[in-house]
This record gives C-alpha cells, sequence and structure tokens, in this order.
C-alpha cells in the first residue's frame, strides 16, 4: 500500500459555508476535525496542517455578528493543526486591491515563468469575485505557492473549494511537481476543477454520516 503523504489542507471558508447552507447543513454543525480527516484519507494523506480561510466582518455592521462570526473562528482554531487566517472584509476600490496583490506576490519572488500566471489569476479573480471576498482568495493563493513552492516543503496540496478561479494556481503547484487534490461540497463545485486534478466531491449523506458533530447527525 502506498505511504501516506503529508497533506496541507487551505479551505476557503465562504466557500464552504454558502454551499453547506445550500445543501440545507448548518455550517456550526460542522466537525471541521471528521471532515479533514475525511477528505485526507479519501486521498491516502495525513494531515500536516490545516488553514481555514474566512472573512473578517466589520464590527460597524453589527457588534452581536461580529461577536458571535470571531467567536466561531476561534473555535475552528483550537482544534489540532488547524490555523485560521482572516481578512477584512475589502471595501476598497479594484486597482487599489490589484496594487496590494501584486505587490504580495513580487515578495514571493517567483521565477518569470510562474510570476506572470500568478498574477494575471489574481487580477483576473479581483474582477469577478465580490468585492468583500477579494482578500481571503488572494492569502489562501499567496500561502499556497510559499509553503509548496518557495519553502518547497515535501506536502500534497489539498484545496477544498468549488471555485474554478484557484485552477491556475493550482496548476503552477503541479507542474512544479506537487501533488494536487482538490475536494468540494456537492453544491457550487466546479465541473473544470474535477476534469483537471484528482477531486473528491462530498454529498449531503457524506456529510451527514461522516462529518457532523455529535448529537447534529
Amino acid at each position: 500500500m502506498k505511504k501516506e503523504k503529508e497533506a496541507v489542507i487551505s479551505i476557503d471558508g465562504n466557500n464552504l459555508y454558502h454551499n453547506l447552507k445550500a445543501m440545507q447543513i448548518k455550517p456550526s454543525d460542522l466537525d471541521f476535525q471528521k471532515f479533514t480527516n475525511y477528505i485526507a484519507k479519501h486521498f491516502n494523506c495525513s494531515i500536516k496542517k490545516v488553514l481555514y480561510y474566512n472573512s473578517k466582518p466589520d464590527i460597524r455592521e453589527g457588534e452581536a455578528k461580529y461577536y458571535r462570526h470571531m467567536s466561531y473562528m476561534s473555535e475552528i482554531g483550537k482544534i489540532p493543526k488547524f490555523e485560521v487566517k482572516l481578512r477584512k472584509l475589502q471595501t476598497s476600490p479594484t486597482k487599489e486591491i490589484q496594487k496590494e496583490a501584486r505587490e504580495a506576490i513580487d515578495e514571493l519572488e517567483l521565477c518569470d515563468t510562474c510570476s506572470p500566471i500568478v498574477k494575471k489569476f489574481l487580477e483576473d479573480s479581483i474582477g469577478r469575485v465580490k468585492m468583500k471576498e477579494k482578500g481571503v482568495d488572494i492569502l489562501l493563493v499567496v500561502d499556497m505557492i510559499d509553503i509548496a513552492i518557495i519553502n518547497n516543503e515535501d506536502i500534497a496540496c489539498i484545496l477544498v473549494s468549488g471555485d474554478a478561479d484557484f485552477i491556475p494556481a493550482l496548476d503552477i503547484l503541479k507542474r512544479k511537481g506537487k501533488e494536487v487534490f482538490a475536494a468540494s461540497v456537492v453544491k457550487g463545485y466546479a465541473r473544470n476543477l474535477r476534469q483537471k486534478f484528482p477531486y473528491l466531491i462530498l454529498n449531503r449523506k457524506d456529510i451527514t454520516e461522516n462529518c457532523l458533530k455529535k448529537g447534529s447527525e
């Protein structure tokens, strides 16, 4: 049997949250440890680290909502091997966000082949996604490339998102010899993601039988 490879799992929290709700599953019922273990086992990987990305709401939009959200993020951050990474909801003009993204990529000192591809991905995604969620996608991509390529860690990369905008970044990782996998719940999963990479689509039964907190099954 093939030896398990260590994996870094990157979770697009906004994507997962909204797609779970679309499946009529309460996001707070999800047991993230069970969920990530289920995904890692499918790809014959052990978990080195889980990076969970989400947006940080503006407290001016309501204190109750803000503290409820931050409490939920704090609980996720207490799970072994989990790290929560938050970005403020973006309200800056698109050009300003694009400038910030290019500067972040420049700091990575990518090669001449990778750098323009990553920058193009970020600029394209900034033009398509909701303004409030741009910073999260940028942070996720930069971290994936930093860990797997700049630091050249011997890990597999598992993306938990159904968003096809991540494909160019995953392509770079694959070309650099990294094992790349993708997973998502069945709602909101882009077809071209599963056409390009080994994938796992979790249906409602997979989630309810294997990935919920006790008492929520």
